[in-house]
């Protein structure tokens, strides 16, 4: 595969900026298109600010907390700044506690590994799976799954309900999301965390797909907890944040054992190994962090902020407006939802096709179109199959297989997303409903790939 190329009239990403606007990609029915990159649900595109500050600190690249030399302080300082802007970004209270992880699965994998034993977890079918399955880890740890809601006050009348039949004692934890991985539906958190607090239990929000979009505040929504990943927001280089209440994390034994979390390692006079631990942020923050992409989510939430949500949000909803027109005017296509066509989302909508595989009609869009969105179950395989109520696959070209699940097609987009990748998208989704590919496509690997 030939490097792509970058296109000559480069193009501006409104109202932000990202990398890869320029990207020029190949096209089986011959020449070149400027790449639509419209799945930003998975990975968004760096913002150009992001990558901009990061390039300025390279240079200046050093080890963290422990380094004496000049490089090593200002890492540090850097480091640590990061973390202060990101607990301002989210709003965080004074004794919330900001750690950097790897992922929001990571981050969310760290708040089970520290819940106090036998506390039990309420979570829908519907979350993606980083939230649904890091608790059943823990043996000393009880999960209750809630079924999916057809509304939002459905929801939490869910929730309450499901929290007055437990146990009256010991700990509990709510885990849901902020907006559907799969959907784009906005969960009502704030609702949820006060059915939470009301009967006695903590809750974290997988806020994945919010923070990107929509200003998160943890004192406002009055979360305990919301985690997220660096690369669904226009941050690259593998970081994520674990925000909240510090209690759990400090009675906790460190996630990962090593540098860094211990504060004192001696040998005993039976020859063991006595340790002590830090109480704060590093005790979960063992070995060398990811100076870069803490430092990269901290230039994206600055970005966010300077740009203004509410601005970004309109655009948005202008998108998101024209992403449902035209695939209402397209015959045999469904729109996936759980609560309706009305109920606010973000820019993320899943959809079937009638008489077409998945991975044809994805493979189609970026073969003969130059548009990336995904296809499948999202990684939330119940909330797919619950949305698409069982329906069976018909022969749709290649990867269809008679009698197995239907998968969906997934479009996402943000605050780098110029207006003509979504008119191309809408375009094209016409055009393959009513004239068919093309091409002609096989199964490769369980993919759908054009024929050479």
């Amino acid at each position: 595969m030939s490097v792509p190329t970058l296109a000559t009239d480069r193009p501006v990403c409104t109202p932000l900026p990202v990398l890869g606007c320029d990207v020029r990609v190949p096209l089986v029915t011959g020449g070149e298109v400027t790449y639509a990159a419209l799945d930003y649900a998975a990975s968004a595109p760096a913002l150009q600010r992001v990558w901009d500050d990061v390039a300025a600190y390279a240079p200046y690249y050093g080890s963290v907390h422990r380094g004496a030399g000049y490089l090593s302080q200002l890492s540090t300082e850097l480091f640590e700044n990061s973390r202060a802007d990101v607990a301002e970004f989210l709003g965080c209270r004074d004794d919330d506690q900001v750690v950097f992880t790897r992922s929001t699965t990571d981050s969310l994998n760290l708040l089970a590994a520290v819940l106090p034993a036998g506390t039990r977890v309420f979570v829908f079918e519907t979350e993606h799976h980083a939230a649904l399955l890091p608790w059943e880890r823990r043996a000393d740890v009880a999960v209750t799954y809630l079924a999916a809601p057809r509304t939002p006050a459905q929801a939490v009348e869910t929730l309450e309900r499901a929290l007055a039949a437990r146990e009256p004692y010991g700990t509990a934890l709510v885990c849901v999301t902020g907006a559907s991985n799969v959907t784009g539906e906005l969960w009502p958190v704030r609702e949820l965390a006060a059915a939470a607090h009301a009967h006695g239990a903590r809750i974290v929000v997988d806020a994945a797909q919010l923070v990107p979009h929509q200003r998160v505040d943890i004192a406002e929504l009055d979360t305990d907890w919301v985690a997220f990943s660096g690369h669904k927001l226009y941050a690259p280089f593998g970081a994520g944040v674990l925000a909240g209440r510090a209690d759990w994390l400090r009675d906790a034994e460190p996630y990962l054992a090593g540098g860094g979390a211990s504060r004192r390692v001696a040998r005993g006079a039976a020859g063991e190994v006595e340790v002590d631990w830090h109480e704060g942020v590093a005790r979960h923050e063992a070995g060398s962090p990811n100076v870069i992409g803490a430092y990269a989510i901290a230039s994206a939430c600055k970005a966010l902020t300077e740009a203004g949500f509410d601005r970004l949000a309109e655009r948005e909803r202008e998108l998101i407006a024209r992403v449902r027109e035209g695939l209402a005017a397209v015959p045999g296509v469904r729109v996936l939802s759980l609560f309706g066509p009305d109920a606010p989302s973000v820019g993320v909508l899943s959809f079937t096709v009638d008489g077409w595989n998945s991975s044809h009609f994805a493979a189609a869009l970026s073969a003969e179109y130059g548009i990336g969105v995904r296809d499948g179950l999202f990684c939330a395989h119940p909330l797919v199959r619950t949305l698409v109520g069982g329906a069976s696959s018909a022969d749709g070209g290649c990867g269809s297989d008679e009698g197995a699940p239907l998968n969906a097609i997934r479009v996402s987009f943000g605050a780098g997303t110029p207006d003509e990748h979504v008119e191309r998208f809408v375009t094209a989704v016409g055009e393959l409903v009513r004239d068919g590919a093309k091409w002609s496509y096989r199964t490769e690997g369980g993919r759908c790939v054009p024929v050479a």
